[in-house]
């Protein structure tokens, strides 16, 4: 069961009415997923939306052992906002229960999030080096197969990093303009 839902506001002041509507609603998905260890939250208005339907942001991230199911809606509402994104990871939810909750010993099959170290800005008017952010990644042990599934689950458009346990490598599946995909395997020159 998830200990807190933590939320978060950017560019907006977050009332407690909406933090308690928002932390009730997220406390209740542990009841559709029970290995659930980590609810996230992030509220975020954008003034720069090209539409004005889409300024109000709601991102929801569910971190479980061996799972990491995000998504993202955006509205002019920020209650519809979340709802929509409450509901979308409801559905992300049942899919991966569908796919790899029942019959899996421990469930391993996404990498995680461990740590993220932004790159501190120049304000002496020097060039910024080129790395501007750095992650780091707890990569768990998957196949091919299960990285695509990982890649769909996140909502992963571009590429997904993992660690291939049948070829004991470090790899990354991309999506080709054509919807197939792509993988790349380092090989040490």
């Amino acid at each position: 069961m998830a200990n807190k839902v933590e939320t978060l506001a950017r560019n907006m002041r977050l009332t407690d009415n909406t933090r308690d509507y928002v932390e009730k609603k997220a406390a209740k998905l542990p009841r559709h997923l029970p290995g659930i260890d980590d609810i996230r939250v992030e509220l975020t208005h954008v003034k720069t939306a090209r539409n004005v339907n889409d300024r109000q942001v709601a991102q929801i991230t569910v971190r479980g052992k061996g799972f990491l199911l995000r998504t993202e809606e955006r509205g002019d509402d920020l209650h519809g906002a979340f709802d929509a994104a409450l509901e979308k990871i409801k559905r992300q939810i049942d899919r991966y229960k569908g796919k790899h909750y029942h019959g899996r010993g421990d469930g391993r099959s996404a990498s995680d999030v461990v740590e993220e170290d932004e790159m501190p800005v120049d304000e002496t008017g020097e060039l910024l080096p080129l790395i501007a952010r750095r992650k780091k990644f707890i990569v768990l042990p998957m196949n091919e197969d299960e990285a695509i599934e990982q890649m769909r689950l996140l909502g992963h458009d571009n590429f997904f990093i993992f660690f291939n346990a049948e070829q004991n490598s470090i790899q990354v599946l991309y999506r080709r303009r054509n919807g197939s995909y792509g993988l790349i395997q380092p090989v040490v020159g």
